[in-house]
């Protein structure tokens, strides 16, 4: 007798540099182990890949990632093994958003749906974010007792300052989509029913990127943020590069002649 194949947990496509990973695991996206795994194999083979660059990151649910799974928290306050898978998963997951964080390519999220917890973690790693208004939106953990450990304080602070991560993270506030884009959590904002064709219009256009010059604009912004380094001396050296990169002396090349 055939046994029925599980459903895969991610579905992937590549068109036109924009590899899309569809986060499949129904109802909720609910973070596990297993999902984590396949986001993460995603997202690797979208980073080897040297025509791609962008990854859309949506899902085939109604909601974007309602955060972790429910028997795994469970397992969390029932037993000390619990614990301990817990917080494996939330390095785990630490290490997910760090990956997608210095990717060589431009992340997109497009959040139709609740994205919540680790889900909005998973989302703040990215470096796009647009929202449908009917969304929600948040880190829910304090009301929980527990706190966004997937990165959330981190990032969230660095996005919109701490007056607001402190509204948001102590007050465990959730916020509809356009109430996101206002506070400065996503970049855009609109109807449900027209987010999935202005994602997939935003993806291709940022594709039509040449990805090295995606990959040194993302470095030299990261370290912006970061006193260690001398962003003035990276776009320098990034500049260097670039000028003798094949494909920007063709465009550089095409351009100049163009305004003649």
């Amino acid at each position: 007798m055939t046994m029925p194949t599980a459903a895969p947990l991610v579905q992937t496509a590549r068109n036109a540099g924009v590899f899309t990973l569809t986060l499949a695991r129904s109802p909720v996206n609910a973070l596990d182990d297993a999902l984590v795994g396949a986001i993460e194999a995603a997202l690797e083979a979208a980073c080897a890949d040297p025509e791609v660059s962008v990854l859309h990151l949506r899902s085939a649910c109604r909601v974007f990632c309602a955060g972790a799974d429910l028997a795994l928290m469970r397992q969390s306050i029932a037993t000390p093994d619990g614990l301990e898978r817990m917080l494996e998963l939330v390095a785990r997951l630490q290490r997910l958003a760090v990956r997608l964080e210095e990717a060589p390519l431009v992340t997109l999220a497009e959040l139709s749906g609740a994205a919540l917890g680790g889900g909005f973690e998973m989302a703040l790693a990215c470096d796009l974010r647009i929202a449908a208004h009917e969304a929600r939106l948040g880190l829910p953990e304090a009301g929980l007792g527990l706190l966004p450990a997937a990165g959330g304080t981190q990032r969230l602070t660095r996005l919109v300052g701490p007056g607001l991560a402190r509204r948001l993270i102590l007050g465990a506030e959730t916020v509809d989509g356009a109430t996101a884009e206002r506070l400065g959590l996503v970049q855009w904002s609109l109807p449900r029913a027209e987010l999935a064709d202005a994602a997939r219009a935003l993806a291709e256009r940022i594709a039509a990127m040449p990805r090295q010059a995606i990959g040194a604009a993302k470095q030299c912004i990261a370290a912006a943020q970061d006193s260690a380094r001398d962003g003035f001396a990276e776009e320098l050296a990034h500049t260097r590069g670039l000028y003798q990169h094949p494909d920007t002396r063709k465009r550089v090349a095409a351009f100049l002649a163009r305004s003649r």
